[in-house]
């Protein structure tokens, strides 16, 4: 028989795959010996086979759970369900990774119309035991019964102006027997059945809905933005409860050893006088700081201070620690380590490497790379005069504008039409994520620090303001008002500043961000681990100052064409195109030519002497033409008004060379080195421009490291005719400038048979670049722009694919390809250099897979920079640690 219940000191904190993460902790700390009310865990295996039931519980868990249950009932000298002294557990959910406010919760559960009694006796305080009540019925009755938890706020708030009341402690016993008579009728009427009584009856009902809880439809979306595996399922932990909510020396609260947001090493954290701790993060109550605990109970201050200080110490991180104070003693309910922005999470692990808990490699394992993403967004410019509508406590910082909107569907919406939106609510719930992920930020007028709202969207990266009160929102209505003046409509524009907490009316200037002393640290460490380069994609000199400045080692692609964009070089451009002749077309390419030169001069100053890719023309012609569609347009409008003009017999001409020029798939048609097979004397014109720019910057004694890149190679006759295009190019420009010069000539390998050829192509070739975005493109048969706007999110949401393989490379097709191709270069030439240029270049488990099949760069977008340099160094840490755990293994 499996064993699928552990109590709490049979497990420790190794044990979090079977534990689930709060289990093993919950675990770890028992183990310690803190004040942890005691209980069990339900195992991942538990909820695996409760799915393979069909949602049912196996005969041998109701078994082990009701032993387990028998052990509590031991330990605390209470019984579960007994009227006299009645023992009551919470029920929640705990995935091995933390997916906070994702899924369940319940608390007090053991409570009916006997066990109530028993706790107004026991604790000689009705108040406190129907408030209980109240609670697991409200709380039961929106997990287990599925019943909407308004019906229940909209009851409580009716009773509440009733009675005159503004805040739930003023309720007293009276008032909650009438709460909970009103709360039974709800669920009758809802459910059709009566408030299930029996206790074990609402255990297992509780367990079961915990379980549904990993597929609810915003477990599922969390899961799918943190890249969470799906079949690994969540622990149940069943724990007896402590009551915060027993008076003015009971309380609750949650707290992280350090700052969050900023990563400062000082207690953070909020908790409530007489309240539950679902209480802190609903948002119902606006809590106070953690800091006020001091002067309300100094002794469990210093105890819960001491406390935290140890389990960072234990766990070697910042720790989120939830704690229950009873009658004046202190309970800890959990710790995890800490949810944290960007900036906070390289402070803390510089940090921990100046307090000596942890080494430098350790450090750069802490930090996720895709959270650096974070602090290279704007922020508001200093210089602007702020003039703020309101102020509510910064809960993540950053700075976000948007059109307010007050529902996560219209957000959602909004958003997808590409408008960005600013979601406003009175607090967030679970089911509001899918409105926050399509936001550029959130604002709650309820709630503190650790609110749903404030933990997701530092989760995120996102702006967040919370318990922002002076907004008065009116969902109904669609509008918020500040003070009596001023409303705010849906649609309106608003600045939000999530570091300070103010919002601003309309548009603000912003500034780009500024790299703090302690990230410069760890990417020096990062660059100090690393074996593979990181270079950037740059088209510009701009552009490639701002990869400099965030660390690049070169340049891995410069794509020539964006440099045809310009207003004044398409004109030119377009008559190259239309040319009919060569002689017509070499004139608009000599124009082309010194534009193109005065580019690659600036690319190769900004560089300084570091490699740069360069990429001969890769779309096809009709991409600088006017749009088919247009023109046509224009041609029928003309032909009615002004059937004889000038300008529509051009306007004919454009049109007729349009369709000429047009492609069935383009993607696969004339473009990349065949241009150049057709068109030599393009490819001529920007190799030339290539070489007079080395030559005018080499006489400047700056050096210059080029590396002339052909497009689109299928065979390596396509490149050995391109290669010797360029070679003749150089021989010429050399003649005339008397300046021999040092180059490399390679390919992109962005089609399956170059990579199936690599061995052959090598011959011609002094390095391969990848270009994954046609890669995948080819090798899936996808047209990334048809994929993504028909049916790709179908795909991935029905686990037809796991990932977008535009986003995150497709290892097992695309990645068989790159491996094959840098194999079989190389059995060619062993020294052969190798790289990817895509957009993956910038993904840290694209960047593992590159590490791991030896390539030598990576290159993406210059702000994307530091993401890699970081992430090529935890690949470099990663496969060292592998290595030692197979050579340990091996001496077993």
């Amino acid at each position: 028989m499996s064993k699928f219940v552990f109590m709490f000191d049979e497990g420790n904190s190794e044990m979090r795959e079977l534990l689930g993460g709060k289990g093993a902790n919950l675990a770890e700390m028992t183990r310690i010996g803190l004040p942890v009310p005691y209980g069990f865990t339900i195992s991942t295996e538990a909820c695996n086979s409760y799915y393979d039931a069909t949602k049912s519980i196996p005969t041998e868990l109701q078994f082990q759970v009701l032993d387990a249950l028998h052990n509590l009932e031991e330990k605390t000298g209470k019984r579960f369900g007994n009227p006299v002294n009645p023992l009551l557990v919470s029920v929640r959910s705990g995935a091995v990774f933390s997916m906070p406010g994702m899924m369940d919760t319940v608390l007090n559960l053991g409570m009916n119309d006997e066990t109530v009694e028993g706790m107004a006796r026991l604790t000689n305080n009705p108040r406190f035991a129907y408030d209980s009540y109240r609670r697991f019925i409200q709380m039961f009755s929106d997990v287990v019964l599925g019943i909407d938890g308004f019906y229940f706020e909209q009851f409580l708030e009716e009773i509440r102006e009733e009675k005159g009341y503004s805040t739930d402690p003023e309720m007293t016993a009276a008032d909650w027997q009438a709460v909970i008579k009103g709360y039974k009728d709800i669920v009758k009427k809802h459910t059709r059945k009566a408030f299930p009584q029996d206790s074990k009856e609402q255990l297992f009902l509780s367990i079961n809905a915990v379980f549904d809880s990993w597929n609810n439809p915003r477990a599922i979306v969390y899961r799918r933005l943190q890249k969470i595996p799906g079949h690994l399922g969540t622990a149940v932990n069943i724990q007896s409860m402590v009551f915060g909510n027993m008076g003015n020396d009971s309380g609750t609260g949650v707290a992280f050893t350090r700052n969050p947001s900023s990563g400062e090493r000082k207690l953070y954290g909020e908790y409530l006088i007489n309240a539950q701790g679902e209480d802190v993060v609903a948002g119902i109550r606006t809590p106070q700081p953690i800091s006020a605990l001091k002067d309300e109970m100094p002794e469990v201050y210093e105890q819960f201070v001491e406390t935290c200080q140890l389990l960072e110490k234990h766990y070697r991180d910042m720790q989120d620690i939830e704690f229950t104070v009873e009658r004046g003693k202190l309970f800890i309910l959990q710790t995890r380590n800490g949810k944290r922005t960007a900036q906070a999470a390289i402070r803390i692990a510089v940090e921990l490497v100046e307090e000596q808990i942890i080494n430098k490699k350790e450090a750069i394992l802490r930090v996720d790379p895709d959270q650096l993403n974070q602090l290279l967004h704007r922020r508001i410019d200093d210089s602007y005069e702020r003039k703020p509508l309101a102020k509510g406590l910064p809960a993540s910082p950053g700075a976000a504008t948007g059109q307010v909107v007050f529902d996560a569907n219209k957000a959602e919406l909004l958003a997808k039409e590409g408008n960005k939106v600013i979601l406003v609510r009175p607090e967030t719930t679970p089911d509001d994520i899918h409105g926050i992920v399509a936001a550029q930020a959130t604002v709650t007028s309820r709630g503190g620090m650790t609110s749903h709202a404030a933990v997701v969207a530092r989760g995120m990266g996102k702006p967040c303001i919370c318990g922002c009160e002076s907004l008065k929102i009116d969902l109904k209505a669609k509008q918020f008002k500040v003070g009596e003046m001023i409303v705010i409509k849906q649609g309106d524009m608003i600045t939000i500043d999530g570091s300070t907490g103010e919002i601003m009316l309309g548009e603000t200037p912003m500034i780009e961000p500024q790299l703090s002393d302690e990230f410069k640290l760890l990417l020096t460490w990062a660059d100090e681990e690393r074996k593979l380069g990181v270079r950037a994609n740059a088209d510009n000199p701009e552009d490639a100052k701002k990869a400099l400045e965030f660390g690049a080692g070169g340049i891995g692609l410069c794509r020539t064409e964006h440099m045809f964009m310009d207003a004044d070089r398409i004109p030119i451009v377009q008559d190259m195109i239309l040319a009919e002749t060569y002689e017509e077309r070499k004139v608009a390419l000599d124009k082309l030519l010194p534009m193109q030169q005065e580019d690659f001069e600036g690319i190769f100053y900004a560089m300084q002497g570091l490699p740069v890719t360069i990429r001969l023309l890769d779309p096809p012609l009709h991409e600088f033409l006017p749009d088919k569609e247009e023109l046509l347009i224009e041609v029928t409008k003309l032909q009615i008004t002004d059937p004889n003009s000038k300008e529509l017999k051009e306007k004919e001409y454009l049109l007729r060379k349009v369709r000429q020029l047009e492609e069935f798939n383009p993607m696969l048609g004339h473009r990349g080195c065949r241009l150049g097979m057709i068109h030599p004397e393009i490819y001529v014109m920007q190799a030339k421009a290539i070489f007079y720019a080395i030559a005018k910057v080499t006489q400047q004694g700056i050096e210059v490291k080029p590396e002339i890149m052909i497009p689109l190679v299928g065979h390596v006759n396509e490149l050995k005719q391109m290669r010797q295009l360029v070679m003749d190019a150089e021989t010429q420009v050399r003649a005339e400038t008397g300046q021999e010069q040092n180059y490399l000539i390679g390919t992109m390998i962005e089609i399956p048979r170059a990579a199936l050829t690599a061995d052959q192509i090598a011959q011609d070739a002094d390095f391969f670049s990848f270009g994954t975005n046609d890669l995948t493109q080819t090798t899936f048969g996808y047209s990334r722009d048809d994929a993504e706007g028909k049916f790709l999110q179908s795909y991935i949401e029905n686990k037809v694919l796991p990932e977008n393989p535009f986003a995150i490379l497709d290892q097992e097709g695309v990645g068989k390809l790159v491996e094959t191709g840098v194999k079989l270069g190389r059995q060619t030439k062993p020294g052969l250099k190798t790289g990817i240029c895509g957009e993956h270049g910038g993904e840290k488990g694209s960047i593992q897979f590159c590490f791991d099949v030896g390539l030598d760069y990576v290159s993406c977008s210059p702000y994307r920079v530091p993401l890699a340099r970081l992430a090529a160094a935890q690949a470099t840490i990663k496969s060292e640690q592998r290595q030692s755990a197979n050579e340990l293994q091996l001496k077993i």
